[in-house]
């Protein structure tokens, strides 16, 4: 999990009414994101409750408030003492003065929004893995070739803002060069965007910056994209025995999320954006169901078969 993320900005991305005016919202942080609709809270139950939540209240949670007024008071008092982020009413809900009073009192910030309760807290969710998201920055560039998230790696100078360009040319999307910033939003996906500074820039030594965008027009770029497969990039070596088969499938890591990894041998002649594409390609086969390596195996193993039985 990330650090934490400022109320304030919340506020603004949801587009929330604030019905404390007076309380410092841009010195109040966010470190979780789980929500809570507090029914338990609201009939006492504070055992196991977790006070870094934002608190929704919905259509239910109202409604009991409104039949026990007395007693749901004194525990939304209780849970205000916890020091919570804010309380959240969803669907323009009137609020109890009683409650706004104690929101301010306590420092606890009440909030209101016109959206429905179970969509409102998916939204929230989703915003705030991604805020609070662990992260790193690595070097490579990241390009969307039909659809899948290609990050490509290799040593400074051997080729991979070139390749950017000609996979731009080709009809792909340009998301990061130089420093890929990755977000890992939960265990299955990372997500990979450019820094504020060097977004759709791109350096090519002997020219120097170039605007993708400007060049090339709004297809050619894209802010944010999941991280599907890695090209890494590397100096041709005789030595080396490259897979030649792809039987079996390499990964690499980051922040613990495993991605599927391709090693591609740089030697004049080979046009290493039409391989990036074909290695997409190919991982969106397999991902189908179809893989032409095992394809291939099966039919040389039936063709041996079928050889020692005319024998």
């Amino acid at each position: 999990m990330g650090s934490s993320v400022k109320l304030i900005e919340l506020i603004e991305k949801m587009r929330l009414e604030n019905l404390t005016p007076d309380i410092d919202v841009e010195e109040i942080e966010i470190k979780g994101y789980d929500v809570n609709r507090p029914a338990l809270q609201l009939i006492g139950f504070f055992e196991y409750f977790d006070n870094h939540r934002i608190q929704i209240i919905g259509n239910v949670e109202n409604t009991y408030i409104e039949q026990n007024k007395r007693k749901s008071i004194q525990m939304i008092r209780g849970i205000m003492e916890y020091k919570v982020p804010c309380i959240i009413y969803c669907r323009n809900l009137a609020v109890p003065d009683d409650i706004i009073h104690m929101g301010n009192e306590l420092g606890v910030p009440v909030l209101r929004t016109k959206e429905a309760t179970s969509s409102f807290m998916a939204e929230v969710i989703r915003w705030l893995r991604v805020m609070l998201a662990p992260k790193m920055s690595i070097h490579g560039v990241l390009v969307d070739i039909y659809g899948e998230g290609v990050l490509i790696m290799g040593e400074s100078g051997i080729g991979k803002s070139e390749v950017a360009i000609e996979l731009i040319h080709r009809g792909h999307r340009l998301v990061s060069d130089d420093v890929v910033e990755i977000s890992k939003v939960s265990d299955e996906t990372l997500i990979g965007t450019a820094p504020d500074i060097t977004r759709h820039f791109i350096e090519l030594r002997g020219i120097g910056i170039i605007d993708a965008k400007a060049l090339f027009g709004v297809e050619g770029v894209k802010n944010t994209q999941s991280i599907d497969l890695v090209i890494k990039l590397e100096e041709w070596n005789k030595d080396t025995d490259y897979d030649r088969m792809g039987l079996e499938e390499q990964y690499t890591e980051f922040l613990g999320n495993k991605v599927v990894c391709h090693s591609i041998p740089i030697r004049p002649g080979r046009n290493v954006a039409v391989i990036c594409e074909s290695a997409a390609i190919n991982y969106r086969q397999k991902k189908m169901g179809y893989n032409a390596a095992v394809e291939m195996y099966n039919r040389v193993t039936e063709n041996m078969m079928a050889s020692n039985k005319e024998k």
